[in-house]
């Protein structure tokens, strides 16, 4: 009797959150929307097909994948395997995240809210299928519908390949960062680069690693969308024209030459929630295919070599730069997408109506590590000579909307590009660095007069020959915020690298985590042990509420608890030695302690020094007696990871590991 009128006032409610329009209310909406379609559920009220029970979706699923199997991907039914049905598959779900998508989009637009945009060079995505079908909780409805027509969803979504769109832990801290702020209803768009392939696919020869092209996107990509309508001219080289009008100058950079960056976007869903949102990649094109001219004349190779240039900028990730065809190649990819980036940010926020004077009240950028520092020098070349700001003015918003997140305080790691290097692609933006370089040293020397060695430490320019531009202080003179990706890191970026800049500018500086999304790396990659925890903690809202696990630590010595824990562990570990008997052809035992280090091969990650100790190990093995053998614990060592192509220690490291 009080259900309906409890459905009824919460709908109400729903109706005024949603029409209110603000942030806060459409997040309370989302929630509350969804309890209302579970109220009407319990009633029976949809029982007419509108929304049906986990048996009845499953079967409309199964028409769905049939439906995209024969009709999207034109395949009959007598021609069926595992990769058409993953491709038919992840077009049922993305055409449930696409009404979300737009729905999300309307929303934030109507809203005028302030939006976060991420640049990163990277995103280490991962496999997508599952992690949609997880964040919109249609798991079991999908796996029954899939074991209906003959196929399990787990070698289902073993066919999709891995985005070939990130490298390291720097590329999945962004795609943590895009799905938590999905999840919490935060608009935001992360912005990077569409690669044609991966940084390379990894092949172990002779014990040593062969790098190959890795090929991700052969059988296409079904989550993305070009937006072919979405296109902006991306300029360089040329040169930069100064004229006069009364007592103001003017600049401008023309000339040079000019590619197209085309749009691909990829929607972003968040866990429990309708909000949906986006990652921009950016595809590079030549203005012209092909010079018609030049073919006609004989010349096919000149006639194209535009079109190779253009396409090179967006077809690899990390391109090696030993030699200065790579690294300009480089320079240009961070600039290729800064510049298309910030040329979409402030068309869509022009569409607002707002005054340029307000641009920060709007719009946050987050620049994760220094690959695209280039945008602070962009921003301010748009403010100056597209929008006729004042220098004050332009900096002021500039360094208000630019947050910069620091990855390593190693040295030989923090990227510098030549002066020259800079003026040949870029002469505008350098003369913006030495100006912005020119009034942050005046800074310094007023607060340290005389202090020549500070200065050249604060400098953004390093001299040398050649001299070099330092990006990770152009970041953070040009930040409002500064943060490590730990608590430990971020102290020793204020202790260890930047000790100057504390002294400067101390508010600048903070602290920012890295944390995980525990719906991909718990819930997704670990059901065993979600499991346990869920039945420990006694819901499974811990999923958005990381805090609830601290009801476990009462739990700590539960005899039960422990037993399940082992028992989800170990099934782990049966999994894992199956794998890597298939994969690897080698047999090892559950029983034993397995030692995993799976990360990039580099000097800093240690590799390295836990190779030699199991070298050493082994040497303590074969000296020891047979009584005191049996006191070693069974060890299984398993390294996993790639060394960058030009990095030669690093792929030593990998032969040694093999021998």
């Amino acid at each position: 009797m009080c259900l309906p009128f409890f459905v009824v006032s919460i709908f109400r409610i729903c109706c005024a959150c949603y029409f209110e329009r603000s942030v806060v209310s459409y997040e309370l909406w989302n929630r509350l929307f969804h309890l209302c379609l579970w109220a009407l559920l319990k009633m029976g009220i949809f029982s007419n097909g509108k929304v049906k029970d986990a048996s009845e979706q499953a079967e409309q699923l199964q028409r769905e994948l049939l439906h995209h199997a024969q009709v999207t991907l034109a395949h009959p039914p007598s021609a069926l395997d595992v990769s058409v049905m993953y491709q038919a598959t992840a077009h049922s779900v993305r055409d449930r995240l696409v009404e979300r998508w737009l729905k999300t989009e309307e929303h934030y637009s109507k809203t005028n809210a302030k939006r976060i945009y991420y640049l990163s060079l990277e995103y280490l995505v991962g496999r997508s299928l599952l992690n949609a079908i997880l964040n919109l909780g249609l798991k079991g409805e999908y796996s029954e519908a899939l074991k209906n027509l003959g196929y399990h969803l787990e070698e289902t979504v073993e066919e999709e390949r891995d985005a070939g769109l990130g490298n390291g832990g720097l590329g999945r801290l962004a795609s943590c960062f895009l799905d938590s702020m999905a999840t919490l209803s935060i608009p935001s768009v992360g912005y990077g680069i569409r690669y044609r392939y991966g940084i390379f696919e990894q092949l172990i020869a002779d014990n040593k690693q062969v790098e190959r092209p890795d090929y991700w996107l052969t059988k296409g990509n079904p989550w993305e969308v070009e937006r072919l309508d979405v296109v902006y001219p991306v300029r360089f080289y040329g040169h930069v024209t100064t004229y006069h009008e009364g007592d103001k100058t003017h600049f401008k950079w023309e000339g040079g030459e000019i590619v197209l960056a085309v749009a691909y976007d990829t929607p972003i869903p968040g866990y429990g929630t309708i909000n949906t949102n986006t990652m921009r990649l950016w595809s590079a094109r030549p203005l012209e295919e092909i010079n018609l001219g030049e073919f006609n004349e004989g010349h096919h190779n000149r006639a194209v070599e535009a079109r190779d240039r253009a396409e090179a900028i967006s077809s690899v990730l990390y391109p090696n730069d030993n030699h200065d065809e790579g690294k300009e190649l480089r320079l240009k990819q961070q600039y290729f997408f800064v510049a298309a980036t910030l040329q979409d940010i402030m068309k869509r926020y022009k569409k607002s109506g707002d005054a340029i004077t307000k641009f920060d009240s709007k719009v946050a950028v987050q620049l994760n590590d220094t690959h695209p520092t280039i945008a602070i020098p962009e921003l301010m070349r748009v403010f100056l000579d597209e929008e006729g700001m004042s220098w004050d003015d332009a900096w002021n918003i500039t360094t208000r909307v630019f947050g910069y997140t620091n990855h390593t305080i190693l040295p030989e790691a923090l990227e510098k590009w030549s002066v020259p290097l800079m003026q040949k692609l870029l002469p505008r933006h350098l003369e913006i660095i030495y100006e912005i370089n020119h009034r942050h040293l005046q800074l310094v020397e007023k607060r340290w007069s005389g202090d020549t060695a500070r200065l050249q430490k604060m400098s953004i320019i390093e001299e040398g020959n050649p001299k070099m531009v330092r990006m990770a202080i152009l970041a953070t003179v040009g930040s409002h915020a500064i943060n490590g990706v730990a608590e430990i890191h971020s102290g020793l970026v204020k202790t260890s690298l930047f000790p100057e800049f504390v002294e400067l500018s101390p508010e600048k500086f903070q602290n920012k985590t890295n944390g995980v999304t525990p719906r991909r790396w718990m819930l997704q990659a670990n059901p065993g042990l979600s499991k346990v925890i869920t039945k420990a903690v006694e819901t499974d809202e811990w999923v958005l509420k990381l805090d609830l696990l601290e009801r476990m630590k009462h739990l700590a010595g539960n005899k039960a608890l422990q037993h399940d824990f082992r028992a989800a562990k170990q099934a782990n570990k049966l999994k894992l030695a199956a794998l890597l008997k298939s994969r690897c052809g080698v047999e090892v035992s559950e029983h034993a302690l397995f030692d995993v280090q799976i990360k990039r091969i580099h000097e800093y990650k240690r590799q390295l020094l836990n190779v030699l100790s199991l070298i050493y190990r082994y040497e303590c093995i074969k000296r020891a007696s047979p009584a005191d053998r049996s006191k070693f614990v069974p060890r299984v060592a398993i390294f996993a990871g790639k060394a960058a192509p030009g990095y030669h220690l690093a792929k030593r490291i990998i032969h040694l590991i093999n021998a």
